[in-house]
């Protein structure tokens, strides 16, 4: 699968995107608004585990990022199951160098239709952490609309804040 944007790709990760991804994935920035599955320091033993772990996802939901010919971030969906198989969360994040360009918008616009379109879902959610102003624009400026607020829910980094729950819904006729 390869989507071609303005001013990126959205494909699958290659064994090839090792290096890329541990000179972008390996910023305590990043690092910070991420779950804790995500490590930091970033290495290439890490990235080599996840590159073979969403290699192996049936059908492919993780995706990288390509940005001037390399993968620069990521943008992944994990469809629920039981009685919430009809909802998928979203989560992405792009390297540093690439910040501030509108390509986070792009990406998540683009993804969000092809999460409608390829999974049976009727919801996409993302989780932000309460101090990231600049994923919450994001979900914002792509129709996702905040649904609630989960006060002081998040620990991370030593630092306790509220989860924001952010939802793209279609209604079905």
């Amino acid at each position: 699968m390869r989507l071609q944007l303005k001013q990126c790709a959205i494909r699958e990760w290659q064994t090839g995107d090792v290096d890329a991804l541990v000179r972008h994935a390996n910023d305590k920035d990043i690092w910070r608004n991420l779950r804790d599955s995500f490590p930091y320091p970033y290495t290439a033993i890490d990235a080599e585990a996840w590159i073979e772990q969403v290699r192996a996802l049936q059908p492919p939901s993780h995706f990288a990022i390509e940005i001037d010919g390399e993968a620069a971030g990521g943008i992944g969906i994990e469809v629920r199951d039981d009685v919430f198989r009809r909802s998928a969360e979203i989560g992405y994040w792009i390297g540093r160098a690439h910040w501030n360009r509108g390509i986070a918008s792009d990406v998540l616009r683009r993804m969000t239709q092809f999460a409608f379109d390829k999974f049976d879902i009727c919801r996409l959610h993302a989780s932000v952490f309460g101090w990231n102003s600049a994923s919450t624009r994001v979900l914002e400026k792509c129709g996702y609309l905040l649904e609630g607020i989960h006060r002081r829910a998040i620990t991370k980094d030593g630092e306790t804040t509220d989860r924001l729950v952010y939802a793209y819904v279609v209604d079905e006729p």
